[in-house]
């Protein structure tokens, strides 16, 4: 399907370059298709993008904690953190584009984030439920917490991807564990 064919040019392009990189016509160019039937099946880029980044978040989010591993909420939530750095030091302009940059219609705390809307941030809430489930997290709002968590894990890794942080790869992901076992230790209880 042409659709298909044109997202998944832009997907590439966006991968490799960023979403800067991503035109209309060159999507087309590297889709096989002509510039109107690029426009035909996404009134514009930002639709164009949209779908693309929809689609990404499903597929990102959909391979999270698929790891075999212990079942307990803080061997879960290392895990998420994992498949976190694996993807946005394996895919950085992806990363960005999706939780960086200021897109229209992107999702909202906390009411999109509550009601599951991100599916990214879905699977850290189960996780820290799950925490608050067993005790080994106080019994506060789930939400805020993963903010917490979240916001941490995120700012770390703008830094790290913008030069602030200036460390090799595995001694980042070392500082990055640190640090998330460090918010941890600030929600036990």
């Amino acid at each position: 399907m042409a659709r298909e064919r044109i997202a998944q040019a832009a997907l590439e392009i966006l991968v490799t370059e960023g979403a800067a990189a991503v035109t209309m016509r060159r999507v087309a160019a590297a889709a096989g298709v002509t510039a109107m039937a690029a426009y035909k099946h996404f009134a514009n880029r930002e639709a164009l993008l949209r779908a693309v980044a929809d689609t990404a978040y499903r597929e990102v989010a959909a391979s999270w904690d698929r790891r075999p591993g212990e079942a307990g909420f803080q061997a879960r939530l290392l895990r998420l953190s994992d498949d976190l750095l694996d993807f946005a030091l394996g895919k950085p302009h992806l990363y960005t584009f999706l939780i960086a940059d200021r897109r229209p219609e992107q999702n909202r705390f906390p009411e999109d984030f509550r009601q599951g809307g991100s599916p990214a941030f879905t699977p850290v809430i189960e996780v820290i439920e799950q925490g608050i489930g067993e005790g080994a997290l106080r019994d506060d709002d789930p939400l805020e917490m993963t903010l917490a968590i979240t916001a941490a894990a995120q700012g770390l890794l703008q830094m790290y991807l913008s030069g602030r942080v200036a460390l090799p790869e595995r001694d980042f992901r070392a500082l990055f564990k640190r640090t998330m076992n460090r918010v941890l230790d600030g929600l036990r209880a």
